[in-house]
């Protein structure tokens, strides 16, 4: 059984329970050193260790035995702060890798909707504007304002969740798989700044296929593509003169734009200088009035827009229990169990019917 141990397997474990090689060693008594050369098959370990590290992190021994292909760099793109912390963004992709398999099950037992976003090659900010108004017109968007991104690209055949944090260091992440999965970080409030994360992510999958992301340029022709998506340039110039007159700003106006749109002020404002409404001096005193008012981070009319929550999940499982497919099933396909499981969708999942006990007349 030991030959077979797959290091990997206790790496991204360790990864999704948010745990340094040193956190695991001090709570199993074993070095960092050691632990390494498991995680990177340059040790074999024993069976009394296999049990250890199963009865720790509750799973069957079976976990550790798994050989699947795991995500490749071109395949996760991330939208993250660009001080993010290397340990973050490992964690959300093991919890990516997971939920990757998860879609790989569902999608053998479902029919679920088809992935349909097509992939566009561009390198020019005009071209940008011209693929968010082609994404617009095939998805049936019209000119107007998109009432629910998750549901969006749900519609569309992407697989979208969430993971509780207390760190904001990892906004989203996107996993361009055969069902592309976007993960977002729910230690972020603003619902405008999580439907602008998801926007980011479509733009990965339309602008970036096969490309390695998280640079500069990939990172700005997503926020490009987003801030198209998001607010059309047609809308945004007949609209402009409402909220922004004469050389001054009508923060009631482009706060009621703002609400219609679903789009943060300062994401706004941001569009409006990238069309060239706004001067870079005309953007910048915008910025600070955000700043002085303490709506850097949170907007005042940020609780007047709705939660937009996943629903494609969720409805999966309610189907599979239809089919007497319970979470019990699904853990033990996965070589996970239920509480694994249900951490790492963020819902509770149907279990079995329990079935009542007889009980005995007494004589």
């Amino acid at each position: 059984m030991t030959t077979q141990f797959n290091g990997l397997e206790l790496k991204l474990l360790r990864q999704f329970n948010e745990l340094s090689l040193e956190d695991l060693g001090g709570k199993l008594d074993l070095t960092r050193q050691y632990l390494h050369k498991v995680e990177t098959g340059q040790t074999t370990p024993n069976d009394q260790f296999i049990d250890k590290v199963a009865h720790f992190f509750n799973v069957s021994q079976s976990f550790f035995m798994q050989l699947k292909p795991v995500l490749q760099e071109d395949q996760i793109h991330f939208r993250s702060n660009r001080t993010s912390k290397v340990s973050f963004k490992q964690i959300v992709i093991a919890r990516g890798e997971y939920i990757k398999r998860l879609t790989e099950y569902l999608d053998s037992k479902l029919r679920l909707p088809k992935y349909d976003i097509e992939a566009f090659e561009s390198s020019q900010n005009s071209s940008i504007e011209l693929i968010a108004e082609k994404c617009r017109e095939k998805w049936g968007l019209g000119l107007g304002p998109i009432s629910n991104m998750v549901r969006l690209c749900e519609t569309h055949g992407i697989i979208v969740t969430t993971f509780p944090s207390i760190s904001k260091e990892v906004d989203a992440l996107s996993l361009a798989t055969k069902r592309p999965v976007f993960v977002r970080n729910e230690a972020k409030e603003s619902i405008c700044r999580q439907r602008f994360d998801l926007a980011h992510e479509l733009g990965h999958l339309v602008l970036h296929d096969g490309i390695v992301t998280g640079d500069r340029l990939t990172e700005s022709q997503a926020n490009h593509f987003a801030s198209a998506l998001l607010i059309p340039q047609v809308m945004m110039r007949t609209h402009f003169p409402t909220w922004y007159r004469n050389g001054r700003y009508n923060w009631t106006k482009l706060g009621e734009f703002k609400q219609t749109w679903k789009v943060s002020k300062a994401a706004i404002l941001y569009r409006a200088k990238q069309l060239g409404l706004l001067t870079q001096e005309q953007y910048t005193s915008g910025v600070i009035y955000l700043k002085k008012t303490g709506e850097a981070i949170t907007e005042k009319e940020d609780h007047l827009i709705p939660k937009e929550k996943p629903e494609l999940l969720q409805a999966c499982f309610i189907m599979l229990a239809k089919k007497k497919i319970f979470a019990e099933d699904i853990a033990q396909a996965l070589d996970m169990n239920v509480s694994f499981l249900e951490n790492l969708v963020g819902i509770e999942i149907p279990k079995k019917p329990r079935t009542p006990k007889l009980v005995e007349e007494s004589a």
